[in-house]
């Protein structure tokens, strides 16, 4: 803030104004990845870019050029996340997917967790040839990601029906799994872009799953405790793939989220808060975890509308990160935080 002359109201704009770039960019970005042949590479070719946008904001002197790069890493990012989600639901049958899901998540967990560890070490190269330390942890994160990128654009297989790495019967059998499950071949599920997206947009179930997004993303995730969630996760998603339950574990988790923030907001007790926060991705991504599954569940075909219902969750249930920045003030209670975050599900 200080190298920038930043002020507060300005830092906050910069961190929410990513998503100006990545919310709207999803709907047209999945679209995409559910019409091209090789997925695997354009999602590898975006976080390349991705990584090498990140890099350059190392370079920015000025309030409008951050909040010009942050708006185009944004749009570059939007096609990883919504994009792996469709990619993985293409490959994997209904009894599987929570398990890759939690993968997924478990991943961004510990890249949550390990995160401050890294950005530490890193920023000991403060000074180091003239760069201050928080330009150089752009610069190191940004190399890294493009790396990994350029790395997996050569591993990652394509659709199962085009898979290079799969012998022919390979490839039939990955399809055929998926066909008895859906009861429909890939073949039929050619439509149009408008009628995908007025398919998903007409779907009750799909305005469902966005209100619960909005429920656990209003929330968001400032606490610690990442290692904790991913065993939570990994033994959520192993219970409901075997017994086939996606909706409890959402009304558990949101209800925890209620209940944890009420703790956090009335009390100023460093074990209490910290008890309450130790809950707060789970809280969080667990319902988000099982919302994606759910709409994989049903709305398996056509795949463009499975593509559409993706985009449309993440991207209008993610609003929130939007103004979620800016309601945290007034400490040592942040009542308006707080609040925030849990008056979702009193609506």
């Amino acid at each position: 803030m200080d190298d920038l002359d930043l002020t507060t109201q300005q830092f906050a704009t910069c961190v929410s104004v990513l998503f100006a770039g990545y919310l709207p960019f999803q709907i047209p970005s999945n679209y995409i990845i559910s019409r091209i042949p090789r997925p695997g590479l354009y999602i590898c070719c975006a976080v390349v870019c991705w990584g090498a946008i990140s890099a350059a904001t190392a370079a920015v002197q000025s309030y409008s050029a951050l909040v010009g790069v942050r708006v185009v890493l944004g749009a570059v990012e939007a096609v990883f996340f919504p994009g792996v989600l469709y990619y993985l639901s293409a490959w994997y049958t209904k009894k599987e997917l929570g398990k890759r899901y939690a993968g997924l998540f478990i991943g961004q967990q510990l890249g949550n967790g390990f995160g401050g560890l890294i950005a530490a070490g890193v920023l000991k190269l403060d000074g180091k040839h003239g760069i201050r330390g928080w330009r150089w942890l752009f610069i190191v994160e940004g190399v890294v990601t493009v790396g990994f990128g350029i790395i997996f654009a050569f591993v990652m297989p394509e659709f199962p029906h085009n898979a290079r790495v799969l012998k022919p019967i390979e490839r039939d059998l990955a399809v055929w799994r998926l066909e008895q499950e859906a009861g429909a071949g890939e073949a039929h599920d050619d439509i149009s872009t408008t009628r995908a997206y007025l398919s998903a947009l007409k779907d009750p179930k799909v305005y469902m799953l966005i209100g619960c997004m909005m429920c656990s993303q209003a929330m968001g995730s400032v606490a610690p405790p990442y290692i904790f969630a991913c065993f939570i996760f990994a033994g959520i998603s192993w219970w409901s793939d075997r017994k086939q339950i996606m909706y409890w574990p959402i009304i558990v988790c949101l209800c925890i989220g209620i209940v944890i923030y009420i703790i956090a907001m009335t009390t100023l007790s460093v074990g209490a808060r910290y008890f309450a926060m130790m809950w707060t991705p789970v809280a969080n991504v667990v319902p988000q975890l099982f919302i994606y599954n759910t709409l994989s569940l049903h709305v398996a075909r056509p795949y463009p509308k499975r593509a559409a219902g993706l985009a449309l969750i993440n991207a209008i249930g993610g609003t929130s990160n939007i103004w979620g920045s800016y309601v945290w003030f007034a400490p040592p209670h942040f009542y308006a935080g707080f609040g925030m975050g849990q008056s979702p599900f009193f609506q």
